[in-house]
């Protein structure tokens, strides 16, 4: 799942190369992820790019006449293909395809056994479905305890799904929910309402270091390169069954309430058994 420091390290590498460029050709090969219909995707051929911008787990082109807006769901991603580079044999799950007027290619791409891109040619990115009731951001430089403590709340819903929940904290998802409470040694299962100022403190400094130390990693790589560095930076996403790197204890793959996590119970005790 892209979550957001590959998608701003994305869209930092894509913006110094196509901002200013025009829009050649706009193709969407499933018509299923336009989600403006009146406004089809094709209708900003020939417009000119101003910038591409990051909101949460999507991303905005912005034009001279108007917003592509492209949610990239569970596993969604651009490709790029620079004007110098020689196209790919590869065969890939092209949802739609950007060519610029200087021969560069942006494919917009669905890894996923089920279609979860979306794109919306809107005014401003607040009117694409989503964005307006995204919560704070950790990766914006206003991020701060107090907006942390706001968007935490105190409720009783278990906090590795309150992470991952974007109209409380935008960018976060799977992997990193695991990365940030593995970091502040506070169990997936635990509650909000029962976290102490402490762990809210720790959770606090976890998830701005986690985040932001991720992006400043993956600055400057190219696309196809991100999320096999994601995988690789991983501290116990994915490792179940392997040793944590901190304290040596094979760490736990579990399911809880549907979704995946894996954690390690001597750094994240089950505090409910205490």
């Amino acid at each position: 799942m892209p979550e957001s420091p590959e998608v701003q390290a994305l869209v930092e590498f894509l913006d110094e190369r196509i901002r200013g460029r025009a829009i050649a050709d706009l193709d969407v090969g499933e018509f299923r992820v336009v989600k403006t219909r009146n406004r089809p995707p094709s209708s900003l051929i020939g417009a000119r790019i101003r910038r591409l911008e990051r909101f949460g787990k999507h991303v905005g082109l912005d034009t001279d006449a108007g917003w592509l807006m492209i949610g990239f769901g569970r596993n969604g991603w651009i490709r790029w293909t620079a004007p110098e580079d020689q196209p790919s044999d590869e065969s890939v799950p092209e949802i739609a395809r950007i060519a610029l007027d200087d021969g560069a290619v942006m494919q917009v791409v669905d890894l996923g056994d089920f279609l979860a891109v979306t794109a919306s040619v809107v005014d401003a990115p607040t009117d694409a479905s989503g964005i307006a009731a995204l919560g704070p951001d950790p990766l914006a430089a206003d991020f701060d305890r107090d907006a942390f403590d706001r968007a935490l709340g105190s409720r009783r819903k278990q906090i590795k799904a309150l992470l991952q929940e974007q109209t409380s904290f935008a960018g976060i998802g799977n992997a990193y929910s695991d990365e940030i409470l593995h970091r502040a040694k506070i169990p997936p299962v635990v509650h909000a309402a029962a976290l102490d100022d402490a762990d809210r403190e720790r959770l606090f400094h976890a998830t701005v270091d986690v985040l932001r130390g991720a992006l400043a990693d993956r600055r400057g790589l190219p696309p196809d390169q991100l999320k096999q560095a994601k995988v690789a930076a991983m501290a116990v996403h994915g490792r179940g069954g392997e040793a944590c790197p901190v304290c040596g204890t094979t760490i736990v793959d579990r399911v809880f309430s549907g979704a995946s996590a894996q954690y390690c119970p001597h750094c994240q005790p089950d505090r409910s058994a205490a």
